[in-house]
């Protein structure tokens, strides 16, 4: 076997090791407020989904901390990360708790609930910082174990609660033991002998770029949905809901891309970034293709026999998620190259939607959705216009 292709298995296996560690992590994280249906009370049941919320949307400095270290890694092989993943998590935990005062009674959460949230996110958080030291290094394969542990340590607790009925509480308890107990578990994962102290430093800006970016990208992928429940009625809001299903789908089904060539664009590889661009954007074209296709029996699997007939808008919904996939993949590369905002053009790209789904167009379905689509376009090419241009002074740059 050549170089180039052992190199190409190495980088398939690893491709699908992640892949299968992202479904794992869906599946159990789609698993937890099943069970909790069949579980718990009704009210129980509401603050169990407003913590899962408060999680996700409190855990993304652990996404940003991941990035941050995974191009820190990169650039410096060996350096250890120091306190920054440390400071990070209790940042992300310390805001729970500042927040509990309004947000317990203004969500109906007891106050021991709202505590053991902040533990349990700090621990969620802080994993970033192993995960991204796995991912700068490109162990990949340690790097999907890793993303199985902090899945097993984040959900198992609470589906074990939940199968023994312990209730919102207990499940809750067990879940952040589950968290704390997978931490040693990733730090040795990652562990390298000899690793030296961290010369360079991640600094705090760092990470709160990649963070900032983080959530601008699940804000503006996300607005739509959001402004669909507020200014539609309510079946046409839960078709639109049918739809996003797709746009999702073609978001993140190429997501794995990404990470492998994170490493490849903090090293500054224009080559790695091209073919991440090409294979995202070709898996979206064959999404969408697929669509048009066969559009009623992709809305008939995401939300029923009776949105079949929305198939014809399938193209626009998966052709939407394409074009966010695309930016996200420039937006990371944005992040890992230094840039000082990548986040502007989603941040504006969202603020946008919201003005023109609010003021400018018809409170329809097809209105917002097509607002999305567009959104999305407008994102990308700004995205690409900053990620793409030349380094060098136009002066220098040879017009071939």
């Amino acid at each position: 076997m050549t170089v180039t292709a052992r190199s190409r298995r190495r980088i398939g296996v690893a491709g699908i090791a992640v892949a299968v560690a992202g479904a794992v992590t869906n599946a159990l994280g789609y698993l937890v407020p099943v069970l909790g249906a069949r579980q718990l009370s009704a009210g129980d049941l509401g603050a169990l989904a407003t913590v899962l919320a408060i999680s996700a949307i409190a855990g993304v400095p652990g996404m940003g901390l991941q990035i941050a270290v995974a191009v820190h890694r990169a650039r410096h092989p060996g350096a250890a990360a120091g306190r920054i993943g440390w400071l990070t998590a209790a940042a992300s935990a310390g805001a729970v708790v500042l927040l509990a005062p309004v947000a317990g009674p203004l969500l109906d959460l007891p106050p021991t609930v709202t505590f053991l949230l902040a533990a349990y996110t700090g621990g969620a958080v802080v994993a970033g910082r192993w995960l991204g030291e796995l991912q700068g290094d490109e162990r990949f394969l340690r790097l999907a174990l890793g993303m199985a542990v902090l899945a097993a340590g984040r959900y198992g607790g609470l589906i074990a609660g939940l199968l023994l009925g312990f209730g919102l509480t207990g499940s809750l308890l067990i879940g952040t033991a589950t968290v704390m107990l997978m931490l040693p578990a990733l730090a040795a994962l990652a562990r390298v002998p000899g690793a030296r102290p961290d010369d360079h430093g991640i600094t705090a800006k760092r990470v709160f770029t990649a963070c900032s970016a983080t959530l601008a990208m699940l804000a503006v992928s996300y607005a739509d949905l959001i402004l669909a429940r507020d200014l539609l009625p309510a079946a046409e809001s839960g078709a639109y809901a049918v739809g996003t299903v797709l746009t999702k789908g073609a978001l993140w089904a190429p997501q794995v891309v990404t990470v492998l060539a994170l490493p490849r664009f903090a090293q500054g590889s224009r080559r790695a970034l091209a073919l991440a661009v090409g294979v995202v954007a070709g898996c979206g074209a064959l999404l969408v293709a697929a669509s048009a296709l066969a559009g009623g029996l992709a809305f008939r699997l995401a939300g029923g026999p009776g949105y079949a007939e929305l198939g014809r808008y399938a193209p626009v919904f998966a052709a939407t998620g394409a074009l966010y996939a695309v930016l996200f993949v420039l937006v990371n590369a944005q992040v890992a190259a230094g840039a000082r905002w990548p986040s502007a053009p989603l941040w504006a790209a969202t603020a946008a939607l919201v003005v023109a789904a609010e003021w400018l167009v018809p409170h329809t379905f097809v209105a917002i959705m097509w607002c999305a689509a567009g959104t999305a376009a407008l994102a990308l090419a700004a995205t690409a216009f900053l990620a793409l241009r030349p380094k060098l002074p136009m002066s220098n740059v040879a017009v071939v």
